[in-house]
């Protein structure tokens, strides 16, 4: 599936509804000439069980796979993520 502008919208704000203070692409949906399989995003300012429910919510309407990560708490792969991806939010 190609990641549009649309669908990036429809995650921006699926994230601001969760409380989201950053949102970042990165994987394979970054070039858009490649069908993505997935979504993969990172978001800073959802905690708990709210990261749980912020994943079934993009699932369900971006109607495909999410692999969320948080980026709260400092780590290696989550430095990598701010340094690679496209920050969205």
């Amino acid at each position: 599936m190609m990641i549009t502008e649309s669908v990036l919208g429809n995650a921006v704000e699926t994230a601001k509804e969760y409380g989201a203070t950053e949102l970042i692409l990165f994987g394979s949906a970054l070039n858009p000439s490649e069908d993505a399989r997935d979504i993969d995003l990172a978001c800073r300012g959802v905690e708990g069980w709210k990261l749980f429910g912020l994943g079934a919510a993009l699932e369900e309407r971006l109607r495909m796979p999410v692999d969320l990560v948080p980026l709260d708490e400092p780590s290696r792969f989550g430095r990598w993520i701010e340094a690679h991806g496209r920050r969205l939010l």
